[in-house]
């Protein structure tokens, strides 16, 4: 079989982070440049006479020989940007729009720590044809279904092997001459995400921002609307752009639209976990996401959450209190949890800690008195901190011989949900800084059940505020430097380089 790639081009060296980064773009681009014309052809029904049309992505590799990393500071007191001893190190990288400022960053911290240049060249590597489409491009759809079926013969379709999560797992062992990985995604499993992002959340990759909230109720969402449209109307707000599902943008006030906006249109029906974008132009703002309720989406959404790198994601929702002394409204800001959601059993065993992170507690801590008005000292009052048990069984309550409660009273939860051990226990194997605030709306242990009637009047109350909480807690941490969220906590022995 005769395969068309596009003009060969060499490996080469750099020590100028951004003239790495250029050569890098002008690699995809070619390769994707080569893929879109093939794919055009193939739609008008062009025959390829058995050639197959491959394109790849671009690499980065690093060389070093020396267990030891320079010191100088900033850049040593990051929990990230170099690798772990003598080697061979390179990741395959995608998208190089998207994530320009973090490539650079990344390359700006190998090239401090290590000195030497870094190699970018084209790897053996295919890219599925399914991951060149452009954003608004669905060239695919007009084919017929025998035609899809020839695609196989002439374009490489993704293939399931080369985007498990064994880096980010701790699972991977290179074979004999591999280089090591530099980064927790190849390129092919960030494409992957980027789709399912598309799918399930109904935005673009590119609106997400770095810090990324989760609810489990859609009280929350109305609330961040209603926010986000004012802060549009203000001209001297810090975001630039509100965006909803379908990509539909609102721009600030005094600011015209920009080209792409008028291709937004709202969808006739939400998506599975819709998302709302509060855009700052240097990405900092506000992504938040209705993941629905129950573990299998909060691990799916996180999987794919999680290679856009974010700084942090918290968890705002609500619980049932399991103490007696709670009231309905209190909040529990999390610490600890209890894992009986079973979603990541294979991928992060049980007997792994899931740890609470300072900087994070802090934030949500500090957010809490800064909203309520309740002097620190007296936060106690209305927020308890404490261990929160998350099942996959909504109607535990049901079980006969209270078996669930024995087990939630010998661990000390407070609160219980179904969501929120999920999303830190991601958060941990993924290097994503986590934390959970949720606020108790029913008590069943203690005959206190959800009424629709006290439901509808205790949402009304308390969701607001604890959405000006979380929004609150993000401000908080982007004023303490977000370097510094990615704590060492979460970094294993021997870890990958890219943050």
């Amino acid at each position: 079989m005769q395969i068309t790639t596009p003009d060969p081009t060499p490996s080469a060296f750099f020590n100028d982070p951004a003239a790495a980064l250029a050569q890098v773009q002008r690699i995809y681009q070619q390769s994707i440049d080569h893929l879109r014309q093939a794919m055009r052809g193939f739609v008008d029904g062009h025959d390829f006479g058995g050639q197959h049309v491959r394109a790849c992505y671009p690499f980065v590799r690093l060389h070093t020989h020396s267990v030891s990393h320079q010191s100088s500071a900033p850049t040593s007191r990051l929990s990230y940007g170099f690798v772990a001893g003598a080697g061979r190190f390179e990741t395959t990288v995608t998208r190089p729009d998207l994530y320009a400022g973090y490539l650079l960053q990344q390359f700006r911290l190998l090239l401090a720590n290590h000195g030497g240049e870094l190699e970018v060249g084209v790897s053996a590597q295919p890219i599925p044809i399914h991951f060149s489409f452009a954003e608004h491009e669905h060239v695919e759809g007009s084919l017929s279904a025998a035609r899809r079926a020839l695609m196989r013969d002439v374009f490489d379709l993704p293939d399931l092997t080369t985007m498990d999560d064994g880096i980010a797992n701790g699972t991977h062992e290179p074979r004999a001459g591999e280089a090591h990985p530099l980064s927790l995604f190849t390129a092919p499993r960030v494409d992957y995400s980027l789709q399912r992002l598309r799918h399930y959340t109904g935005t673009a990759p590119e609106w997400f921002q770095n810090f990324v909230l989760f609810t489990n109720y859609q009280f929350y969402i109305d609330e961040f609307i209603k926010l986000g449209h004012a802060e549009m109307a203000r001209a001297d707000s810090e975001y630039i752009a509100f965006v909803e599902p379908g990509n539909v943008v609102t721009r600030r006030a005094g600011t015209p639209p920009l080209a792409g906006d008028e291709l937004g249109a709202q969808p006739p029906r939400l998506p599975q976990m819709p998302g709302y974008h509060l855009v700052r132009a240097d990405r900092t703002g506000i992504t938040m996401v209705n993941i629905g309720v129950g573990p299998a989406n909060a691990k799916t959404i996180t999987d794919h959450i999680a290679v856009l790198r974010p700084h942090a994601w918290l968890m705002l929702g609500h619980c049932a209190g399991l103490r007696n002394s709670q009231q309905l409204g209190d909040y529990v800001l999390a610490h600890a949890y209890v894992r009986e959601d079973h979603v990541l059993d294979e991928e992060l065993p049980l007997w792994v800690p899931i740890p609470a992170l300072a900087e994070i507690q802090l934030a949500l801590e500090g957010a809490v008195a800064d909203v309520t008005g309740v002097a620190p000292a007296e936060v106690k009052r209305i927020m308890r901190t404490g261990t929160v048990a998350s099942t996959d069984n909504r109607n535990w309550e049901l079980l006969p011989d209270n078996t669930p409660q024995r087990r939630f009273s010998q661990s000390r939860a407070v609160a219980l949900d179904m969501e929120s051990a999920t999303i830190a226990a991601n958060g941990f194997r993924f290097r994503v800084p986590y934390g959970t605030l949720l606020c108790v709306s029913d008590k069943p242990l203690h005959g206190e059940i959800k009424l629709p009637g006290m439901a509808n009047h205790f949402y009304r109350e308390r969701v607001d505020q604890h959405l000006r909480i979380g929004i609150r807690a993000v401000e908080r941490l982007r004023e303490g430097g977000v370097e510094q969220l990615h704590s060492r906590k979460l970094r294993s022995f021997a870890e990958v380089a890219f943050q």
